[in-house]
């Protein structure tokens, strides 16, 4: 796997950086203030590589608190940050079916 500093990226709006929380598999977003947040409108949004990249790379080196760090677009609609592609959608919202249930665990 190439680091991301590495990585060659191209960045067409604005986007966060993402990853899924190592203790439960939630779905995490670095944050403006550092750190991870589960909440998309705290993340820290970019509009440049440069500045995506260094997210990435700070990202990254925390992979104790989360794993799987990239890239993802977003919209800015006003005040609100929204998922930027179906993929995205999706991983804020959850899964797409529902799951079993399970007793004992």
């Amino acid at each position: 796997m190439t680091a991301p500093s590495q990585q060659k990226l191209r960045v067409h709006g604005p986007v966060v950086v993402t990853a899924n929380r190592l203790g439960d598999g939630a779905v995490v977003y670095r944050a403006a203030v550092g750190g991870w947040t589960t909440r998309l409108s705290a993340a820290a949004v970019v509009s440049n590589a440069q500045a995506a990249k260094d997210l990435l790379v700070e990202a990254s080196a925390d992979d104790v608190g989360a794993v799987g760090a990239y890239i993802a677009p977003v919209e800015i609609d006003g005040d609100r940050v929204e998922p930027g592609n179906l993929r995205e959608r999706i991983r804020v919202a959850g899964p797409t079916f529902d799951l079993p249930i399970t007793f004992g665990i």
